[in-house]
Parts: C-alpha cells; sequence; structure tokens
C-alpha cells in the first residue's frame, strides 16, 4: 500500500511554515524589538512565535489575515517576556541606532527623531502607531491583534498622533 499525499501532508506543511518564516520574520523580529527593547531577547521572542507558529498552523482559521495572526503570537509572546519577574531589571531603554535594520519598508520614516519620539510614547499608543505606521496594519487589523475595539484603535491613533505632535515640537509627554 503507497502513501497517499494531500494538502495536509507534512512535506507541504513544512513548505507553508517556511513560506510563513520568510515572509513575516522580519517584521516579527522588528515588532519583538520594539516591544522588547533588547536584540538578543527579540530574537528569542521571534523564535518562540514561529515555534507557536507551528505548532498552530492547522487552527489558523482565516478569520484575520497571516501576518496579523502572526504578530498577535509575537505580541502575546513579548508580552509574557515582559511580565517574566528577571525582565523588570533589565535596561530597555531605546535608541534609533539599536532598531534592526528596516530593508523591506522603504517607506518608513527614518528620521531619528521621530523614531525616538515614538519610543517615548506611553505603551498602548506606542503599539497602535508601530502596527498601523510601521507595520502596515489597517485599524481592523489592529483591533483584532490587540482584542480592541475599532474605535479604541481610532482613538489611540488619535491620541498618539497629538502627543507625537506635541514632542516633536518640543513639548513635554504628559504621561
Amino acid at each position: 500500500m503507497s502513501n497517499v499525499t494531500g494538502p495536509d501532508t507534512a512535506p507541504d506543511r513544512d513548505q507553508r511554515f517556511v513560506r510563513l518564516v520568510d515572509q513575516y520574520l522580519e517584521s516579527v523580529l522588528r515588532t519583538c524589538f520594539l516591544y522588547l527593547c533588547d536584540r538578543t531577547l527579540a530574537e528569542d521572542a521571534t523564535q518562540e512565535t514561529f515555534l507557536k507558529v507551528y505548532r498552530k498552523m492547522d487552527s489558523f482559521r482565516g478569520e484575520s489575515s497571516e501576518k496579523t495572526w502572526i504578530l498577535k503570537i509575537a505580541m502575546h509572546t513579548c508580552y509574557d517576556i515582559n511580565h517574566s519577574g528577571w525582565f523588570r531589571f533589565m535596561n530597555r531603554h531605546v535608541t534609533p541606532e539599536m532598531l534592526p535594520d528596516q530593508t523591506a519598508h522603504p517607506t518608513m520614516d527614518r528620521d531619528e527623531e521621530l523614531a525616538a519620539a515614538v519610543m517615548k510614547l506611553p505603551r498602548k499608543l506606542r503599539e497602535v502607531i508601530l502596527l498601523h505606521y510601521y507595520q502596515g496594519l489597517k485599524n481592523n487589523e489592529i483591533a483584532d491583534a490587540l482584542h480592541l475595539s475599532h474605535s479604541s484603535v481610532s482613538g489611540r491613533l488619535k491620541r498618539g498622533r497629538e502627543k507625537l505632535k506635541n514632542l516633536l515640537e518640543g513639548r513635554e509627554l504628559d504621561e
């Protein structure tokens, strides 16, 4: 009796996984770095994210884009790392020079002042700004990824833009 191969065979699954890694590795690494502010931790979080993606590939229902699904897994992984006991003692000051190179997104503004201002935003505002402007996600995709309503995402984007404007004009950030 010969083995019958179909769309759910291991080689097809492995090919799909390789495609996901090739397509989203840089986005996941940069997202993890921006959340964790440490390249080594970001690489570990990226690896853990793709392990989770591989394990959960068959449960992906297509209710959101693959990118949204993978970034949601990455954010949860970073959240877990952020809330581990030892992480509180790390120096998490990020400068624009520390960011991994951006090669796949030539439209990303490389202005160091803007990058520094974004990193000064409160986490909730920084998340939506990064996902919207850097990752190119639409508001509904951000809402799915962060488990927020569409209006919450819109409000956070508006507040984030206002705070960025104030920071860039030299006014202090009120937290």
